[in-house]
């Protein structure tokens, strides 16, 4: 059975084991990592307040740039599933609209986070066999520099009611779209990753932890060598369905113009899979 087990960030071989998971499992975890856990609990407590509240129906996303507050009756539903999931959520981008007292601190997350994200791709890169990495267009950390695509979304799932429509959860199971997603350890457990003999294993969710997975852009790009790897969100059960979740997920993006392969650039892969979620939702 495998099982995925938190790396230190500061071990000499942090970078040889951290990839390794991500190749054996698509997923890997850090602990003792930069990014602060004072930073991830004032967001979280923030952005409470903003689902629990009803400025959020300002925030209506835009259907053609993709950001702003998508309500529970327009949550995503996974591909090859019939429920939508439970949750709404607020797309994150600099550019983009966000209530202006919750701005500042997600402004510099972002930048930090994906300032960060460039040292992990560069550690994948380094641990890449040539014959692999020879066909990268560019260097992995290159491929986000100057990139305004990678989103941070702000994820609320509310307590599980007891109308809840017959096999709804969370997060079907789904595989990201872009390059990395990093994702510090939400305020409750559920995340669970697909292992390669079908079982679903609990994502270590210790508060603190970095969760990084790798996303369909870095399949792509990687010919297959690095899995985009099935996840989802379970409920929880007993009184634990009473408790609200909240997430933070980073999808990092290539610029459009980059590369991936000889069949895509990352512009015309984005554009392929919304295209299919869309099509996903009107059915």
């Amino acid at each position: 059975m495998q099982a995925l087990i938190a790396v230190d960030y500061t071990a000499p071989d942090a970078e040889e084991k951290f990839v390794q998971s991500l190749r054996d499992t698509g997923f890997g975890v850090l602990k003792n990592h930069p990014i602060a856990e004072s930073t991830v609990t004032g967001i979280y407590e923030n952005w409470s307040g903003f689902f629990n509240g009803t400025e959020k129906d300002n925030f209506i996303f835009d259907p053609e740039k993709y950001d702003g507050f998508f309500p529970c009756a327009l949550a995503e539903t996974a591909k090859g599933h019939s429920v939508r999931d439970i949750k709404e959520y607020f797309h994150f981008y600099p550019w983009g609209r966000c209530p202006e007292h919750l701005k500042t601190e997600l402004d510099n997350y972002y930048a930090s986070t994906v300032e960060f994200a460039s040292t992990l791709l560069a550690w994948v890169e380094r641990q890449t066999p040539v014959e692999v990495s020879s066909n990268f267009n560019e260097p992995l950390s290159n491929m986000i520099k100057g990139s305004d695509q990678s989103l941070l979304r702000v994820l609320h799932y509310p307590p599980i009611s007891d109308d809840v429509e017959p096999g709804a959860i969370r997060a079907g199971a789904h595989e990201d779209i872009n390059l990395l997603t990093l994702l510090p350890a939400a305020n409750e457990p559920g995340l669970q990753v697909k292992a390669k003999d079908g079982s679903w294993l609990d994502v270590p969710c210790d508060f603190g932890n970095l969760i990084i997975n790798i996303g369909d852009m870095l399949q792509e790009a990687s010919g297959g060598y690095f899995p985009s790897t099935t996840h989802r969100v379970i409920n929880p059960e007993g009184h634990d369905c009473r408790r609200a979740r909240i997430s933070l997920p980073l999808f990092l993006h290539p610029r459009p113009d980059v590369v991936l392969s000889e069949r895509h650039t990352a512009g015309t892969y984005l554009q392929e899979r919304l295209a299919e979620l869309r099509s996903s939702d009107k059915s």
